[in-house]
């Protein structure tokens, strides 16, 4: 059996995380196993790896959906370079199994694998997937799926359900409605900041002056509105920790009250493996609209309430956060109701497809029950 595992795919935290959060559970379980990603130079991946102590090969790929002119030829140009960069690097790294967690570089880079006979697992966050994922999904050996709704996109008997996969320190309960000494509100506009909602939560502060000495804001800002947000605080006379990208998230996840956050996949796969209430607003650009139809499943289960982009203001931040300070019984429900939707489970679940395919043991048919482990609790390696 080859332990090297190549993990392609990045561009934002949606994508990469579940990736790191495969590697370590991987290694946990055979430290001998040799893990490489391939992203770009420009990707999040390239900031994150180093801290992670995770090896990287970077490659030349650009998105296509979305692009026009000059751009999109530029995108289609990178392709066939990418395809060539990643031949080369299989070929000589000569990896056991390569896995897609999505992004644009998957693409290459699954190709690349199948021109080489390089078994291809697939791992697909959203409810409706990619182009990339749909394409590459048509070839790959095996694709495990988060949601139940994204599994008509594969062939039938390659699909496992899954859930989303998720870093270890996610995986435990931390529930906070009967913590009402700091309310702690946590904003998220994903790893580059999202300026709407940098602009309503500031917007909020002034509705929210009453209870100022209640209440403690961690917000990610992104680095291009970090230093005007982190000025509006202060001269507001808020307690808050402003930074423009948070590294220990998971900590940031335990000691938050309310999360109020954009809606990709894994965000909403932690906030519910931690059973944490939350207000999301969906980016509006999203391909497909995914991020309203993941919201809206934590808003179904009375996990989280739903904002658009459009209808984010100061006014309606206020209403949320004072809503959930001021009634604990309701902010305890949604957290509970939070907590049944987690998966935590997910990434053992894909470890072992990994596992399978690197011994050449033939796939699990399409099994969506999560497994229990022996004290009754669902565990997440």
């Amino acid at each position: 059996m080859s332990h090297r595992v190549v993990i392609a795919g990045g561009g934002t935290g949606g994508h990469l995380y579940p990736g790191i959060a495969l590697a370590r559970a991987l290694m946990k379980e055979d430290m001998s196993i040799d893990i490489t990603f391939i992203g770009t130079e420009r990707g999040i991946e390239s900031r994150v790896l180093p801290r992670e102590g995770l090896r990287l090969k970077t490659i030349a790929s650009a998105g296509l959906l979305g692009k026009r002119g000059l751009s999109r030829l530029t995108a289609w140009a990178k392709l066939p370079v990418g395809v060539l960069q990643a031949l080369g690097f299989l070929v000589r790294k000569r990896p056991g199994l390569v896995v897609g967690v999505g992004g644009y570089v998957s693409g290459p880079v699954g190709l690349a694998a199948k021109l080489l006979g390089i078994p291809l697992l697939l791992h697909e966050q959203n409810a409706i997937p990619g182009v990339t994922n749909r394409w590459l999904g048509k070839v790959a050996d095996q694709v495990a799926v988060s949601f139940p709704q994204s599994a008509r996109y594969f062939p039938e008997s390659r699909v496992v359900e899954t859930g989303n996969m998720i870093r270890e320190e996610f995986c435990r309960p931390s529930l906070t409605a009967a913590r009402p000494e700091r309310f702690t509100v946590l904003v998220l506009g994903g790893s580059q900041g999202a300026h709407s909602i940098n602009i309503a939560m500031t917007g909020a502060l002034e509705h929210l002056a009453a209870v100022k000495d209640r209440i403690f804001i961690i917000h990610q800002t992104g680095e291009k509105d970090f230093e005007s947000i982190q000025q509006q605080y202060k001269e507001a006379g808020f307690r808050a920790d402003v930074q423009p990208f948070i590294h220990d998230m998971a900590t940031c996840f335990h000691e938050a009250s309310l999360i109020i956050a954009r809606a990709g996949a894994t965000t909403l796969a932690e906030i519910t493996a931690c059973g944490k209430a939350a207000v999301l607003i969906p980016f509006p650009y999203a391909a497909h609209n995914h991020q309203e139809k993941n919201a809206r499943v934590l808003e179904t289960a009375g996990a989280a309430e739903v904002i658009l982009d459009r209808e984010a203001t100061g006014v309606r931040f206020a209403e949320s956060i004072r809503s959930a300070m001021d009634d604990a019984g309701h902010l305890r429900r949604r957290e509970e109701n939070s907590l049944r939707l987690g998966r935590p489970d997910a990434t053992r679940k894909v470890r072992d497809l990994c596992l399978n395919l690197l011994s050449g043991k033939s796939a699990p048919t399409n099994n969506s029950s999560p497994t229990a482990s022996t004290n009754g609790q669902l565990s997440c390696f």
